[in-house]
């Protein structure tokens, strides 16, 4: 090895230099570190790292290049008791490598302890049953042009790369499942044909299955086990070690296509799990300056977003994906850990918050958080920076709870009005609450309204996994049925849920395949599923694709009508109608008074948005106003539509009650006209003057 002094700065990981390649890792706590090449024929050989600059131990191998695999192996302290675990034995992954290659084949040799976590450790080679790291250059395919949403128009598709296009009959088989799948003609016109804006992918940086599935032989199909935070998964790629180049060429397509792309980062924890499960990277590299010494995420090891170690590495990660990977924006996995440092108090201006707002590239991106943990302390909804949106779990509950038939409006009214109680306060606007019915964690659309509990055997664990809080309504019966009104019910609270969320103020989020009326047979949390349970189904069948059809509509209608995403808060205020910009209806069709607010029997309300001061910009080129109309009882009501100075015409838009949306009747009715909502029923007009 070549030993020129080199000062400050110079890159953590592998990267070429002066005709070889400088590796470069932190640990405080090590006494000696050595870089492992391993060679085509399996031999290994070990190279001390003899400078250290700043805790920062690095050297220059010369001859060395791209596709060499490497480790590090740790000369140090072994002291469970101190949270030291140092041991040279066991093969640790480079944190900034951009390339992994391989797996844990034999968790025995993985773990650095002989039995007992706390006892001796281990001396089993760890070398070939491990993951290792390979040296890459950068770059790649160009990711073309951002498209740069604006959040008032954005509509977020959460999808899981691998399930999205596994079955896709149109996509070749050496395609499915991958990132060139994603990146298909066919499947890009129909995420450009349903009309969102903006893909969230589950985690695609390299990850690991946990101690407990590698013990069961199962993949975590989801992918929230990290391993390697700036690698791309490579478990996702048609060609094994093209994985970079195959996510670059994805990002392109869809940006071609106008479609943003958001990643789903998991910085709060790793695949390493507590401490008997496999040292694989930090714990081995230096464990105080990676993790907590207590779990706040219920997975196990806590990375600690007070450490200058962890702050540089999720930072330096998110700059990779953004500024060389070409991401839109990042949502942030139980993102209350990251503000709480040392795992105290939460802090929406802890220095990694700080860090990432500062950043004259990451404040560019769209910043999403998932607003809480696995303690009290950590459930934050409306407690973060101006700079982040958040996944707002009190939409999905209120709206939940008020199609399954729970009394009262006044918190619906909250949610259906971009929930500023939450957010106008800090000074965000609506589009910062990510409204969802859905998401991956959970009951799909459909199993949401056929299921009253959660089915969760298949994933092994005696059904103790999994939420019971669904707030879900099966609708009379227990699963899938042969009946026929139960089925028509069914779809009707599922086209309910959907026209609330997307007719919200606020950022809509849909779950991939809802729209496909795909279900997981009532299991509620099948991370561990690489099967038909996760994987979307692409047949067809009448229902399918009126459900398709029906989001479509959806979709389309919030797209043409600025009124419907706002992107400032309501506020009462005059419009040049001489109308208020929102008001809120009674079934008789007068205006709700705060004795009806406090009614908790009621299940009708009525929404009027005045269209004429939408300051969306370009301003919108229509001015109209609309009416919706959301009865949740199970008996019919009487509705008597508002008086002319609010329509002098209310023209029918969307009816849930029919599976595309259509209604029965398109002419319009005039003001004050007394109409029978049906049980269980959305409806929208355009309020039409002159």
């Amino acid at each position: 090895m070549s030993h020129p002094h080199v000062g400050w700065p110079f890159p953590l990981g592998a990267h070429a230099e002066g005709g070889g390649v400088r590796f470069a890792v932190v640990s405080d706590v090590a006494e000696a570190v050595e870089v492992c090449l391993s060679s085509a024929e399996g031999e290994e050989l070990r190279v001390p790292l003899t400078e250290r600059t700043f805790g920062v131990w690095h050297g220059l191998l010369p001859g060395v290049g791209p596709g060499q695999r490497y480790g590090y192996r740790v000369h140090g302290p072994w002291d469970p008791a101190r949270g030291l675990w140092c041991n040279p034995a066991k093969l640790l992954v480079d944190p900034y490598t951009l390339r992994v290659e391989g797996t844990v084949s034999g968790l025995t040799a993985a773990l650095g302890y002989r039995g007992d976590p706390a006892g001796p450790r281990s001396e089993v080679d760890s070398r070939g049953s491990v993951p290792m790291s390979v040296v890459t250059v950068r770059g790649g395919p160009d990711t073309g042009a951002r498209p740069d949403v604006p959040w008032e128009q954005t509509v977020i598709y959460e999808l899981h790369v691998r399930g999205f296009t596994r079955t896709h009959p149109e996509v070749p088989p050496a395609h499915r499942g991958t990132y060139l799948g994603l990146a298909h003609p066919a499947v890009i016109s129909y995420l450009t044909g349903l009309g969102v804006t903006t893909v969230e992918l589950l985690p695609v940086c390299a990850f690991c299955p946990e101690a407990p599935l590698l013990r069961a032989g199962l993949p975590n199909y989801w992918g929230y086990s990290p391993l390697a935070l700036l690698a791309v998964h490579p478990g996702y790629a048609a060609v094994p070690g093209a994985e970079v180049q195959e996510f670059r060429t994805m990002v392109a397509a869809l940006h071609a296509a106008g479609l943003e792309v958001i990643v789903d980062v998991v910085a709060n924890h790793t695949c390493e799990g507590d401490i008997d499960g496999p040292t694989l990277c930090y714990r081995g590299l230096d464990a105080p300056a990676y993790y907590l010494t207590h779990d706040l995420t219920g997975c196990g090891n806590t990375l600690d977003s007070g450490s200058p170690t962890v702050i540089a590495l999720i930072t330096d990660a998110l700059r990779y994906w953004a500024g060389e990977l070409g991401v839109d924006g990042f949502r942030f996995d139980l993102a209350s850990v990251l503000g709480r440092p040392r795992g105290g108090p939460f802090d929406p201006a802890a220095p990694l918050f700080t860090a990432i707002v500062c950043d004259p590239l990451l404040r560019t991106r769209k910043l999403i958080a998932e607003p809480w943990d696995a303690t009290g302390e950590g459930y934050r909804v409306g407690g973060f920076g101006v700079h982040f949106s958040e996944w707002n779990g009190r939409y999905r509950d209120v709206v939940r709870d008020f199609w399954r038939g729970v009394p009262g409006v006044s918190q619906l009214a909250s949610r259906l009005a971009g929930s500023s109680d939450l957010y106008a306060a800090s000074g965000r606007r609506p589009w910062a609450s990510i409204n969802y019915i859905t998401a991956h964690d959970g009951f799909t659309l459909r199993d949401l309204v056929s299921y009253n509990r959660k089915h969760n055997e298949a994933n092994g664990e005696g059904g103790t996994d999994g939420t019971d809080d669904n707030r879900s309504w099966n609708c009379g019966v227990e699963g899938e049925t042969e009946d026929l009104a139960i089925q028509r019910l069914r779809s009707r609270q599922a086209r309910n849920m959907l026209a609330t969320l997307v007719l919200s103020t606020g950022t809509p989020m849909l779950l991939a395949g809802d729209e496909r009326w795909r279900t997981q047979r009532g299991n509620n949390n099948p991370y561990r599923l690489d099967d038909e349970t996760s994987w979307l189904d692409w047949s067809t069948d009448s229902g399918r694709e009126a459900m398709t059809a029906f989001t479509r509509r959806l979709l389309a209608l919030r797209a043409t009508t600025p009124a419907l995403r706002q992107p400032e808060f309501f506020e009462g205020r005059a419009t040049p109608h001489g109308t208020p910009d929102l008001v809120w209806f009674r079934p008789d069709g007068h205006v709700m008074q705060l004795g009806d607010w406090r009614d908790a029997h009621r299940q009708t309300l009525g929404m009027w948005i005045d269209g004429a001061d939408v300051r969306s910009h370009p301003p919108p080129p229509t001015t109209d106003s609309w009416l919706l109309v959301f009865h949740a009882g199970s008996n019919p009501i009487t509705v008597t539509l508002p008086s002319p100075e609010y329509g002098e015409r209310y023209e029918p838009v969307l009816d849930t009650r029919f599976p595309e949306g259509v209604p029965a009747r398109q002419r319009g009715r005039r003001p004050g006209t007394r109409m029978t909502v049906p049980a269980r029923t959305l409806l929208v007009f355009r309020a039409v003057r002159g």
